[in-house]
């Protein structure tokens, strides 16, 4: 029973940790992508920015949907007893 909460924990940090990685590491390329495309095409940057933004909403949504999930089985969790 123990170990099991222990797995719990670690997994719990997992899914934070590589969660915050992959939308970080995602942000920071959608960025660099739009800052590339508006120095080629200014006339674009209103429409392109408006897309980035919601990606940008995306990618965070899912990372708060994996923290939010590691929480809840850090503190009710369906797998024990």
């Amino acid at each position: 029973m123990e170990s099991i909460v222990g797995f719990v924990a670690l997994a719990a940090g997992l899914i934070i940790g590589l969660g915050a990685l992959g939308a970080c590491i995602g942000i920071g390329i959608m960025g660099s992508r739009f800052l590339e495309a508006s120095a080629r095409q200014p006339e674009l940057m209103n429409a392109l920015q408006t897309k980035m933004f919601l990606l940008a909403g995306l990618i965070d949504a899912a990372f708060i949907i994996g923290t939010g999930i590691a929480l809840w089985y850090s503190t009710a969790n369906p797998f024990v007893g």
